[in-house]
């Protein structure tokens, strides 16, 4: 039985779904005769919070922040695959990690978005599981989302356990399940943010993954 246990955030840390996303909430504020008075900027800034979150942090009201996200999900849903591609390095950093860890993904994307997309990318099968946004009450920051993977994979808490992420909710996240970190620089996340939450920051996943391959305990 491999005892390293690796969980990857998905944004940023293994594919790129920049424009995707930016395009998406730009079709739900058309769709929503919603003002929007913001630019890409202030959108990307806010890529791996949850999408209710986001919404209202670009000035959606929270009585109908949800018809927001309804109208972005069912567009999201139609165009996710054709504009989402594999970071750089990011099929050999899981090839890696495989050869090692046990896998899994934690996401504030909805799992029934997430899967069909990883099978398209051809790295499902590096998974045992993929916890999304509509499995946990308490999405990233909160460390619930770790907890119910490690529950799904039945773990009970080891040293060998990380998490790789690109921005600080990953991370967070990360010390509150008392697991360990590695930020990556290929996302969302400013690097002097990271190091405010972790000791461990690489360039990408793949360096990640060795860092986790070579650290000792």
């Amino acid at each position: 039985m491999k005892e390293n246990i690796i969980l990857f955030d998905l944004d940023g840390t293994l594919i790129d779904s920049t424009d995707a996303i930016v395009s998406t909430f730009y079709h739900s504020f058309n769709q929503m005769n919603f003002e929007f008075t913001g630019n890409d900027e202030d959108i990307k800034s806010l890529i791996g919070h949850p999408l209710e979150i986001m919404f209202m942090d670009l000035g959606v009201e929270q009585e109908v922040v949800w018809d927001f996200v309804d109208v972005y999900k069912t567009k999201y849903r139609t165009i996710s695959k054709a504009q989402t591609e594999l970071l750089e390095d990011a099929k050999e950093a899981l090839k890696l990690a495989k050869s090692f860890a046990r896998l899994s993904i934690v996401t504030t994307k909805t799992g029934s978005v997430t899967i069909p997309l990883l099978e398209h990318l051809g790295i499902m099968e590096y998974f045992e599981f993929v916890t999304g946004r509509e499995n946990v009450e308490h999405p990233k920051p909160h460390p619930e989302p770790i907890l119910k993977t490690l529950d799904l994979m039945s773990i009970e808490k080891t040293s060998n356990i990380w998490m790789v992420g690109d921005t600080q909710l990953d991370l967070i996240s990360a010390n509150s399940a008392g697991v360990n970190s590695v930020g990556v620089l290929c996302g969302y996340g400013a690097e002097e943010e990271l190091k405010e939450f972790t000791k461990f920051i690489t360039p990408n996943s793949l360096e990640a993954v060795k860092l986790i391959q070579e650290y000792k305990i």
